[in-house]
């Protein structure tokens, strides 16, 4: 299986942040251009929190809030769960499934952001090694 710095290194996609000071209204429009679930709130390179669709639909939607006048750090989640390049996927999978969320920011040893992980992104891997290890089996039992 593959470790966490080489599972970062493969995504295509950059890092889709938005600040604390940005409008929910904005938060969204990035959301949408990088077509995203979650954006990593930073304050300069602090990591600060973390906004999520849910984050949008309890805290904005549900309580009747403008997205245009409501600003992300109202929002957002700001006690964030993290991991660094020492955890393996399987730790990382379980601290997903553990705390109900689906994004997981990396942070290296000063706590600067590396990237985030999708819980998508630990499934299709978790797929292709099941699959890499089958093909393996079948490879050995043909002789």
């Amino acid at each position: 299986m593959k470790t966490l710095k080489q599972l970062l290194a493969e995504k295509q996609r950059p890092l889709a942040v938005v600040s604390p000071k940005d409008t929910v209204y904005h938060a969204l429009a990035v959301m949408a251009h990088n077509n995203v679930g979650a954006l990593l709130v930073l304050d300069g390179e602090q990591l600060v929190g973390i906004f999520s669709e849910r984050d949008y639909a309890r805290r904005v939607t549900l309580q009747g809030r403008n997205s245009q006048d409501t600003l992300v750090k109202e929002v957002m989640s700001d006690k964030v769960a993290y991991v660094t390049l020492s955890h393996n996927l399987g730790q990382c999978m379980a601290l997903m499934t553990e705390k109900h969320f689906r994004h997981l920011p990396v942070l290296d040893s000063d706590g600067c952001v590396l990237g985030v992980i999708s819980i998508g992104d630990l499934v299709k891997e978790t797929v292709d090694d099941q699959q890499f290890l089958i093909a393996e089996l079948e490879r050995y039992i043909k002789g």
